[in-house]
């Protein structure tokens, strides 16, 4: 029997809901592409629920529980003493988000001597040490797709809210105003400008595709240059990095995982490279930029607004410069944790574990590690060092 060792985040701060905004979802069975969105043996939660905190606990402990395995759930994550770290010690596998990442370094990886499988909730693990992942033999796993669409959909209404000033312009209303002057004054219209992705992934494209109806021009960079007939469909312009786009784009979005080829590519140099008032949008990861070379590019007027709800570390401190500085539109990580993506990647976690429990192979999708190497989405997504 196992021990579960799941790491969420707290409840809301008046309690776990008893009654919700809407009384169901729609029904998603497939992902744009043909991928089908998560097929477990059976779920223990009714979809729209709130299962990624402590006590919706992944709608998992009636199914462990009845299998004989134990489960242990906690939110206590970071410092000396963690439950996370006691409980660590003895656990056979291991489900956090990224939402709320149990940082899975080399120290504790080395510590977990029962350790065989972490599940990512979410897509993204790079909380995990991957190089000692595979040097332990431990495989990990994510539900890949199944918040894809639900961070596209954040980068989009992140693009509009920067670019429309529309957060400042709430909160004249908040605050009984009607100031329209100070309202417009950094205000624009989207349409006509040039929208660039760096990484053109499930959540890139998906971002590219909501974009298009806005009548702006399209450009990207990624490893993996997109088929022509979907560069001719969305009138994409593809460049061979980075550096090469962000100078003909007022738009910048980031979707790509991060790994040491992305990590720190938006410092004070690429910055500058870019139009003086661009935006920037951030819901990949928080150290594919340079936290305070963005404060410096946005107080200095370089950018003309950043976004994103990725932030290092997570939760990130009441002192982090990113809750201050000026023309920003930050959020805690949500974009991935919709109660519409919640169920899918509940449903997905099960999925995982019900492989794993019956020594059935994993869908390849999800892996990114296994057999003591990147595998599946890991091997096209992430590196390692050598």
């Amino acid at each position: 029997m196992a021990k579960v060792l799941c790491v969420l985040y707290d409840d809301p701060i008046d309690g776990y809901p008893t009654s919700y905004a809407r009384d169901d979802l729609p029904v998603i069975d497939h992902y744009p592409g043909g991928q089908t969105t998560p097929t477990p043996e059976a779920v223990d939660f009714t979809p729209g629920q709130l299962l990624g905190s402590v006590s919706g606990e992944l709608g998992l402990r009636a199914y462990l529980e009845a299998a004989g395995h134990t489960l242990v759930v906690t939110s206590d994550k970071d410092g000396e003493g963690s439950v996370f770290d006691r409980e660590l010690v003895d656990a056979d596998i291991v489900i956090s988000q990224p939402f709320w990442p149990a940082y899975l370094t080399p120290e504790r990886i080395a510590a977990a001597k029962n350790l065989k499988l972490a599940v990512t909730a979410g897509i993204g693990s790079d909380h995990v040490d991957l190089d000692s992942a595979i040097s332990h033999g431990v495989t990990v796993a994510e539900v890949t797709y199944c918040n894809s669409i639900s961070v596209a959909e954040h980068v989009v209404m992140m693009t509009l809210s920067l670019v429309r000033n529309y957060l400042p312009s709430h909160q004249v209303v908040l605050d009984g105003g009607w100031n329209i002057a100070d309202c417009v004054a950094r205000s624009y219209d989207l349409e006509g400008m040039h929208v660039g992705t760096v990484a053109a992934g499930r959540i890139g494209l998906a971002v590219l595709r909501r974009l298009a109806p806005f009548d702006v021009k399209l450009h990207y960079t990624d490893r993996h240059r997109l088929p022509g007939d979907v560069e001719r469909e969305l009138g994409l312009t593809w460049h061979e990095s980075a550096e090469d786009m962000v100078p003909h784009c007022d738009v910048v979005t980031i979707n790509a995982p991060l790994h040491p080829e992305t990590e720190g590519l938006f410092g004070d140099k690429l910055l500058a490279q870019m139009k003086r008032g661009a935006y920037l949008i951030n819901t990949a990861r928080a150290k594919i930029v340079d936290r305070d070379a963005v404060d410096r590019a946005l107080r200095g007027g370089q950018l003309a607004g950043y976004a994103g709800d990725v932030w290092f570390p997570q939760p990130a401190p009441a002192d982090h410069p990113w809750r201050t500085m000026p023309h920003h539109g930050m959020t805690p990580h949500i974009s991935g944790s919709s109660l519409s993506a919640q169920a899918r990647y509940a449903a997905g976690t099960r999925e995982i574990l019900e492989a794993f429990f019956a020594g059935r192979p994993i869908r390849d999708e999800y892996l990114i590690v296994d057999g003591g190497a990147l595998a599946g989405t890991g091997a096209h997504s992430y590196s390692v060092n050598k």
